[in-house]
């Protein structure tokens, strides 16, 4: 499954970690349980959750009389929160994409497959945009 997060875009710690909190039977860890189950030191660690937290697909909770923090995948719609990192993605490739045709317009096949790319990037990123309304939709759907 880290392999899968990773050829996806997802950072090599980042995907290993989340990998394996999405598998494992637990509910929260620290950062020494991650490190230990992921096989890693726990200064690599500290990268991965950082990073997952910034996407919200973790919790970061303080531990009440301690400086340790716990950590723990988003209990609220997962799904939707994976669609929201992909957004920002998507909005920098239609940046680029639209400043290149701008660049080349004008200029035959390239100035066309740039036109072509954006539509198609402009097209992903709305339908991505409406996905968490309708992945909600088909959740409350009898299976």
């Amino acid at each position: 499954m880290a392999l899968i997060l990773n050829e996806a875009g997802t950072p090599r710690m980042p995907a290993r970690v989340l990998a394996y909190m999405l598998v494992d039977d637990g509910d929260c860890y620290t950062a020494a349980g991650l490190a230990e189950g992921v096989g890693v030191s726990p200064a690599s660690i500290s990268g991965a959750v950082r990073d997952l937290t910034a996407k919200r697909l973790l919790v970061e909770e303080r531990v009440p009389g301690s400086r340790a923090k716990l950590y723990r995948v988003s209990e609220s719609d997962l799904g939707s929160m994976i669609l929201a990192t992909w957004i920002p993605v998507l909005m920098q490739w239609e940046s680029a994409l639209s400043a290149a045709t701008i660049e080349v317009c004008g200029r035959g096949g390239g100035g066309h497959r740039l036109a072509e790319a954006t539509s198609f990037v402009a097209f992903l990123r709305g339908e991505t945009e409406e996905m968490p309304d309708r992945w909600s939709d088909y959740r409350r759907e009898p299976q």
